[in-house]
């Protein structure tokens, strides 16, 4: 004797070895013996066998017609074998009653599954939308099938191409489109993005770069709304002094200005000026919504994305000849010893007698000019000398906290687009990367400036009681990172006791929050927590440095990107086959002269440090992948004093940012496909 049963939503059957009340051994064709459930039989016979018997009952289910079925069934339970009766005819034997319940068993949306071979027929209503469903199913498959052919022939469809960042970057993965290049990746045996390329999908490298970052940070655009900048109706006092910013000249958003007084009196004041926005835009007023949800500027070789609208940005920025209001922070120092004697913050008006570009003066401004060594023929000599022996004080008793010296090994690097005038760039303009050392006098005057009045104003809001937002780090030891949090602790990487962010509020968000703090910190004094837009615990500052983390993160990872696209298109345009580069970690390279880390072949094997000759031989700026292979070692391996100096923050650094495009399609299922070279 055979029977036929059900297990797991399949139908199986065998020869019955033995049967108990509940249960029966039943021996398969393949031999393997089963328990089964007395329960989950269906069907015992002697005839015909059961590979005959499946065979046969599911040609003939493939023949019955399931509205004609439904038509037959009865409106209350029925059985399978009820069915195959009325069907066939009253004598339907096993062939005809497997075959009615194989068919019944496969249209849910006709029948509904009540167990042990019973069902019933779906109401009209249900029939018909499942139906539809199915009908719509089919002609979205003939769509995936029709784009993926399109895709595999070299032409884009419309619908991929109007989607193309969310398929290969935020996908949904039910969607047609996505299915479609899987479909046509799987037929042509072509990763995803050389698919697309081939199928004129990506416009140009350049493009493809800069669409997926509006894609992902920025979905409805980049217009601001109309807006215009408040008036700041507070009658501010007019201080007492001449300032001066220092910036390059592609600087608009001139957050911050110093002045000097009274040189050679033995007490000097130096004040640190910070344009006051904070004192027009209210928290959650429009320019507010506006500027959180940016929550930067993005920054980019030959363009910008503001924070906030140009003409608001216009209104309180330091321009040269004009009185802004600031908040200004005055530390009197005795001029002999640099001790600090005072501190005092005020909101005021504040003169900007220049607007220094440091691009241009840098090749004057000189340690030689600023220490007396060389003339000084420049205007605020006397402030910038007081200001770069300042400087050098407080950068020498940060590092006896930090325990170690800053060093600067590395310079910074300007890109410049010819004939670009600050839009949008297209991606094929010649590119000139100048460096310019890091450190330089202009620089560390600003530099240490910026950090003396983010040091002592988050000290003071602590004082005060009222929150802000902190930036610290526990250690200098590898892998501890920068930390965000509102309250204040130590920053290692400085050397400073607490580190606020709140000399950018043009450009920053944070800055704007920390110097709507500090303004009550200055009206209000020691019951200012009361009157402070964000009180202890507020869980909206919490939102904020998450906000504020993830957006930065990602416009920084867009700048680096973008500079590496600039530099990769320097090196074809200028025709360089060869680098000098160190030796990082893990194969890595980085180039001497230009802004570049890459893996190069031969380089694993070499200590950190090691200066070689590396031949490029190719790129990508799609990827925005090197090809390359050491040429030679052109230190000397008996010896580390000519190697370069590579800190190991740096190398885990690059590490971590050095890796390929990553795309989010799935050719292969859960398997995230890494984007091939395309060159």
């Amino acid at each position: 004797m055979y029977a036929l049963f059900e297990d797991t939503g399949r139908f199986l059957a065998g020869r019955v070895m033995s049967e108990a009340d509940s249960s029966m051994q039943v021996e398969l064709d393949s031999g393997k013996r089963v328990k089964v459930k007395a329960a989950n039989v269906l069907l015992k016979f002697d005839k015909p066998a059961p590979a005959e018997l499946l065979s046969s009952a599911q040609a003939i289910a493939q023949d019955i017609d399931l509205d004609l079925a439904w038509e037959f069934a009865p409106d209350q339970e029925f059985g399978f074998a009820d069915l195959a009766r009325d069907y066939f005819d009253a004598n339907a034997g096993i062939t005809q009653q497997a075959a009615a319940l194989f068919r019944l068993f496969e249209a849910p949306h006709y029948f509904r599954r009540l167990g042990k071979g019973n069902f019933k027929k779906a109401p009209e209503e249900i029939v018909k939308a499942a139906l539809l469903g199915i009908e719509r199913k089919k002609q979205i498959a003939a769509q995936i099938d029709a784009w993926a052919g399109e895709l595999v022939d070299g032409h884009c469809p419309a619908p991929v191409r109007e989607q193309l960042y969310r398929i290969l970057f935020k996908p949904d993965k039910n969607a047609p489109e996505y299915k479609s290049v899987v479909e046509a990746s799987k037929r042509s045996q072509k990763a995803p993005l050389d698919l697309l390329t081939a199928a004129g999908a990506i416009d140009s490298p350049y493009q493809f770069h800069w669409r997926r970052f509006l894609f992902e940070n920025f979905p409805k655009g980049t217009a601001f709304p109309p807006l215009s900048a408040p008036a700041i109706k507070e009658n501010l006092p007019l201080a007492p002094v001449q300032a001066f910013s220092i910036d390059d000249s592609a600087t608009t958003e001139i957050d911050d200005a110093l002045s000097v007084q009274d040189v050679g009196s033995g007490t000097v004041v130096f004040g640190v000026h910070i344009a006051a926005p904070g004192l027009a835009i209210a928290p959650d007023g429009a320019l507010d919504k506006v500027a959180r949800e940016r929550l930067s500027t993005v920054y980019m070789p030959g363009h910008k994305l503001t924070m906030l609208p140009d003409e608001v940005v216009q209104a309180y920025t330091l321009t040269e000849g004009r009185e802004c209001p600031a908040i200004s922070l005055y530390v009197t120092f005795d001029e002999a010893t640099l001790e600090v004697k005072a501190t005092q913050t005020r909101l005021e008006r504040v003169p900007i007698a220049a607007n220094l570009r440091h691009d241009q003066l840098d090749s004057v401004i000189t340690e030689g000019s600023l220490t007396g060594a060389a003339v000084a023929p420049y205007p605020f000599a006397t402030e910038l000398a007081f200001a770069f022996r300042l400087a050098n004080h407080l950068k020498a008793k940060r590092e006896v906290v930090r325990g170690k010296p800053e060093i600067f090994n590395r310079p910074d690097y300007s890109f410049r687009l010819e004939g670009n005038d600050g839009g949008e760039p297209q991606g094929g303009e010649r590119v000139m990367i100048t460096t310019r050392r890091r450190g330089a006098p202009l620089d560390l005057i600003v530099a240490e400036a910026m950090i003396l009045a983010n040091s002592t104003w988050g000290g003071w809001l602590s004082d005060c009681g009222v929150p802000g937002i902190y930036r610290s780090q526990a250690s200098l030891a590898p892998g501890v990172k920068v930390r965000m949090g509102v309250k204040p602790a130590p920053h290692a990487g400085m050397g400073v006791a607490q580190y606020t962010w709140a000399t950018s509020p043009l450009r920053r968000y944070v800055d704007l929050v920390n110097q709507w703090q500090i303004i009550s910190c200055v009206r209000h004094g020691r019951t200012a927590a009361l009157a402070a837009p964000f009180k202890p615990k507020d869980a909206a500052l919490f939102s904020v440095i998450s906000g504020f983390d993830a957006a930065y993160a990602a416009y920084n990872g867009f700048q680096s990107a973008i500079e590496r696209y600039w530099t990769l298109q320097c090196l074809a345009q200028n025709d360089v086959r060869e680098l000098d580069a160190a030796v990082m970690k893990d194969g890595l390279v980085r180039a001497d002269d230009l802004p570049l880390v890459f893996r190069a072949l031969g380089a694993d094997g070499l200590p950190r440090g090691a200066r070689v000759r590396v031949r490029i031989t190719g790129t990508d700026l799609l990827t925005l992948d090197v090809h390359a292979s050491v040429a030679a070692r052109i230190d000397d391996p008996a010896t580390t004093a000519d190697d370069a100096p590579v800190d190991e923050t740096e190398a885990e650094e690059a590490a971590d940012s050095a890796g390929p495009l990553t795309l989010a399609i799935d050719v292969k299922e859960d398997e995230p496909v890494p984007a091939p070279s395309t060159g």
